[in-house]
């Protein structure tokens, strides 16, 4: 009897991830409004990812577990401020949302540095997605223009993302390694 092999659910993750970021910074730099990103925050970025995050729990994949349910919460919280901002309910200002990017920033920090034992495509997306999380609280608290340097800058930690799911795709079907995700940072 053959051992069954599970999906890795990490490519949802990623992929939910990687758009919904994508779809941000399209917003951020002025190409669309934020209907297609509350959208996305609310189904792909946000409940997709919540439901990866579980099922990496049930795989035994602490780091997955963690990354996906935060960040698919990440993106509910995010598009429910936004939706509370559109209908009045419950206004937040540019720096309570300041607040609620550096508190994000903090813990992408945390995760950028348990990233170095995983591998450099999980390193460099963590890096990246750190330092747009601290553009963005630059342009909340500061001058709006690093929100429009934070996009552009995020748009290569969302393409970061998509290769990493491309990778884990392309390896899985091939049954090797065609794509190749770098060495660990440390050991």
């Amino acid at each position: 009897m053959s051992e069954r092999k599970y999906a890795n659910p990490a490519v949802v993750g990623l992929a939910g991830f990687s758009m919904t970021t994508l779809i941000l910074q399209f917003h951020n730099v002025g190409w669309c409004g934020l209907g297609p990103v509350v959208v996305m925050g609310l189904i792909f970025g946000g409940l997709a990812q919540l439901i990866a995050g579980f099922q990496e729990q049930k795989m035994g994949n602490n780091f997955g577990y963690c990354a996906f349910t935060a960040y698919g919460s990440f993106w509910i919280g995010l598009a429910l401020i936004l939706l509370m901002n559109q209908f009045s309910i419950y206004k937040s200002s540019t720096t309570d949302i300041g607040w609620y990017l550096f508190a994000w920033m903090i813990y992408t920090l945390v995760m950028w540095v348990a990233s170095w034992r995983i591998h450099t495509a999980m390193s460099i997306t963590f890096f990246t997605l750190f330092l747009g999380f601290f553009l963005l609280v630059l342009g909340h608290f500061g001058d709006p223009k690093w929100n429009v340097v934070a996009g552009y800058e995020l748009m290569f930690c969302a393409a970061c993302a998509m290769y990493m799911m491309f990778a884990n795709v392309v390896n899985d079907l091939a049954g090797r390694v065609v794509i190749p995700f770098g060495k660990p940072w440390v050991k």
